[in-house]
C-alpha cells in the first residue's frame, strides 16, 4: 500500500531516518519541521498518516492532535517523543493520538507500527486488512505491534533493547547482520555505546529463545562478521538432501 505520509520532527537526523524508512516502503513522504507547518500539511494534503514528534518549535506535538481532532480529521497519528512517563503516554493517547513510541526507537518496529496504523485505517474505509506482521523464525515468533516473543508458544520476556535485536533479526532470518548494524537497529543515532552492548543482548536472548544457550541453534555467531536469526529445521532439511 502507497500512503501520503506526513512527519513533522524538528531533529534533521531522525526526520530522515524515518522519511528513508518509509520511502524504502514505497511511500510518499513530507517532512516538516514544526507543529504549525504539520497543520498546514494536513489541511492542504490529507494524508493517510501523520508521525508526530512532541517536542517542535511553534506548535508542540500535542497541540497539533488536540486541534486536529477539534476539526474532526481521523487520519491516524503516530507521536514519537522523548518522554517516558506514563502520564506522558495518557495524554498523548487522551488527546486522539494513535500510537505512541519513545525515542530512541528501532526503525524497524516503527514501520510495523506504520504498517498496522494503515491497515485500521484501510479497514474504517472498508477494505480488508492484512494480517498482524507477526515474523517467525523455526519456533521462535516476534510480534513487533504488541511486543512479544514466544518460543514454541512460551512467552519469552525480553529487555526493549533485546527485544530490538530480535525484532530486527526475524525480519530478515539467515541475514548476517555486523555489530554496528544492530547497534543502529538500538540506539538511533547514538554513537556513544560499545560494541559490547550488542554482543551482551545476544547472550542473554541465547538463555532465553535457545534450548542449549552453550550450543546455539537459533541465534548464530558468524565469525568476524556478526550475528544471524536462522531456523535450524531448514538447516537440517538442506544438509539430508
Amino acid at each position: 500500500m502507497c500512503a501520503q505520509v506526513i512527519v513533522a520532527e524538528d531533529d534533521e537526523k531522525q526526520a530522515e531516518l524515518v522519511r528513508r524508512y518509509l520511502e524504502r516502503e514505497g511511500h510518499a513522504v513530507t517532512v516538516v519541521g514544526d507543529g504549525l507547518a504539520a497543520l498546514d500539511e494536513v489541511r492542504h494534503k490529507a494524508p493517510d498518516l501523520l508521525v508526530l514528534d512532541v517536542m517542535m518549535p511553534r506548535a508542540d506535538g500535542l497541540d497539533v492532535v488536540r486541534v486536529l481532532r477539534a476539526e474532526s480529521r481521523e487520519l491516524p497519528v503516530l507521536m514519537l517523543t522523548a518522554r517516558t512517563t506514563e502520564d506522558d503516554l495518557l495524554l498523548g493517547l487522551d488527546l486522539g493520538a494513535d500510537d505512541y513510541m519513545t525515542k530512541p526507537y528501532s526503525p524497524r518496529e516503527l514501520m510495523a507500527r506504520v504498517r498496522t496504523l494503515l491497515r485500521r485505517s484501510q479497514r474504517s474505509a472498508g477494505t480488508v486488512p492484512d494480517p498482524d506482521p507477526l515474523l517467525s523464525v523455526g519456533a521462535l515468533t516476534v510480534d513487533p505491534v504488541r511486543h512479544s516473543v514466544s518460543v514454541g508458544g512460551r512467552p519469552v520476556d525480553c529487555t526493549p533493547g533485546e527485544f530490538r535485536v530480535l525484532a530486527a533479526m526475524a525480519a530478515e532470518p539467515d541475514r548476517v547482520f555486523t555489530r554496528q548494524r544492530l547497534l543502529a537497529e538500538l540506539h538511533g543515532f547514538d554513537r556513544y555505546i560499545s560494541n559490547r552492548t550488542v554482543d551482551v543482548h545476544v547472550m542473554n536472548l541465547r538463555k532465553k529463545i535457545e534450548a542449549s544457550p552453550r550450543k546455539p541453534a537459533l541465534l548464530l555467531t558468524v565469525f568476524g562478521v556478526g550475528y544471524k536469526l536462522t531456523d535450524p529445521a531448514k538447516g537440517a532439511r538442506l544438509a539430508a538432501q
